[in-house]
Order: C-alpha cells, then structure tokens, then sequence
C-alpha cells in the first residue's frame, strides 16, 4: 500500500505538466488481484493494511490519499468490488493520451494475462522478460520524463544489494528519471547499507521512506516495507512527513508503528 500511494504521488506529480511520461515497472505482477481469492483471501492480510483504510484521516492528509483512493474506486468499478489495483492498474489509471505505461513481466501466465488485460489500451505496452534486463534497456525513454518503478520479488539473497546497485547504475544512464526501488523491511542492516551506498554514489537527490507497523527485531519476518526514490517530486518529503506518521498509527500492531523519511544524496 505504502508503494502504491507513493507511486500515486509521483504520477500526480507528472501529470502537473503537459508533456508526456512514460511509466515502466520493471516486476508488474497481475496488474490487478482479488482480495477474496486464493492467497490475498486465504491469508486475509490486506486487510491490516489496505482493509484499515476506511476510516478518514484528516483533511491535509486525505487531500494527499485522494487520488490513490480514486484509483481503487476506478479498478473496482471495472473489475469488481473485491479486486484490488497492482502498480500497472495504478499506472493506467494515470496515463492520458499521449503517455506510455510499459509493464515487464518474467512468469509467463502473468505475462499472458497482463497482456489479455490490456491489449485494448493503445497506451500500455506488456513485455514478457526479465526486469532487471528491461531496467537497462528501456532507458532513457523516447519521452525523456517518467518513472521507473522497481519491485523484485525478493526470492533471492542478495536482492536489496542488487536493487541499490541497480538504481545507482540506472540513475546514471537516465539521470532526470524518478526511480522508485521498493523492499521489505526485514534484514534492517542490509538496507541501512544499501542506502549508505546510495547516499554516498548518487549524484541526484534522493529520500528513502519506511514503514514499520511491528518491531524489526526479527529478520525473519516483514515488519514493515519502504521505498528508495530517486529525483522524487519536490513536494514528496513534505508529503510523506504528513501521511507516513498517519498510515504508522493507523496499521502498527502490537502498539508500535515507526516510519522515516530521510534524504540521500547530494544535500546541496
């Protein structure tokens, strides 16, 4: 939810000006899942997150909530009241007639139906290859604005390493792109050394954005999920210092929920 809303911010922020963005996301998924089907339904953890929305914040941070809740409504309203929007239905959602929204996809059947679902939609374009590949091709866009958002599916170890090292090689490639790199807060040292090198090797601005709803004491477990965003939107620290303490409250467990919202790289 926390890369969804934040991701929402930036394509907000993009569609400020006139000229056309392209958004690629590099590990898409479905694109769109059904909370009451098979694991969302079985597990029923959406709702601790998601589900502990209903209730209003108030008003300055539900202003910055508005346009991610319209994009819930608009995939709901399209395909059922049980469904929930993955970062392709979040970017399509987004896109006007000039922009592009370029969704990767490995798993072959995801690739198939992401493809089924928006082969309508001159506006997207569905490729079934590795993400990490497409991070390295597909920059810089014939557009020259955008976002490049980064979700691996963390099966492998080693992968926050590789994510830092990724958007430090990426940044250099595309340096006005806005590359939004998400991981779960789990092995606490590993991000506090893949942000370490990013504050010390990016040559553009950057903010890392975690929340915590439990202790991270255990690596083991997901305590919480955060975000590297490289060239954020001038507006995003102040943003996140208005709805990170909000969304802490509302979802921790066990009583405690924590957030930080810390720039990296240059601080001139």
């Amino acid at each position: 939810m926390l890369k969804h809303l934040v991701l929402t911010r930036v394509l907000v922020h993009l569609c400020a000006k006139d000229k056309p963005f392209r958004a690629i996301d590099t590990h898409a998924g479905l694109g769109v899942y059904d909370l009451e089907a098979d694991e969302a339904g079985r597990t029923g953890e959406w709702r601790d997150g998601f589900g502990r929305l209903d209730a209003p914040f108030e008003p300055e941070v539900e202003a910055l909530l508005a346009p991610y809740r319209a994009a819930v409504a608009a995939v709901k309203a399209r395909f059922g009241p049980t469904t929930y929007p993955g970062s392709p239905a979040i970017i399509r959602e987004h896109l006007r007639a000039g922009d592009k929204g370029v969704f990767v996809e490995l798993h072959p059947a995801d690739a198939q139906t992401l493809a089924q679902r928006y082969a309508s939609d001159s506006r997207t374009k569905v490729m079934h290859l590795d993400g990490w590949t497409a991070l390295n091709a597909l920059i810089p866009p014939p557009e020259r604005r955008g976002l490049v958002l980064i979700d691996p599916p963390y099966e492998e170890r080693g992968e926050i390493d590789r994510l830092g090292a990724h958007l430090l090689k990426a940044a250099r490639k595309w340096p006005t792109g806005t590359y939004l790199g998400w991981y779960p807060v789990k092995d606490v040292a590993g991000i506090d050394r893949m942000a370490a090198a990013l504050d010390q090797g990016l040559e553009r601005p950057a903010l890392r954005l975690d929340l915590m709803i439990e202790r991270p004491d255990d690596p083991t477990r997901l305590t919480g999920t955060g975000l590297v965003v490289i060239n954020p939107p001038w507006t995003l620290a102040s943003e996140a210092e208005l709805f990170l303490p909000a969304l802490a409250e509302r979802l921790a467990r066990s009583g405690y929920g924590a957030f930080r919202c810390e720039r990296l790289g240059p601080k001139g």
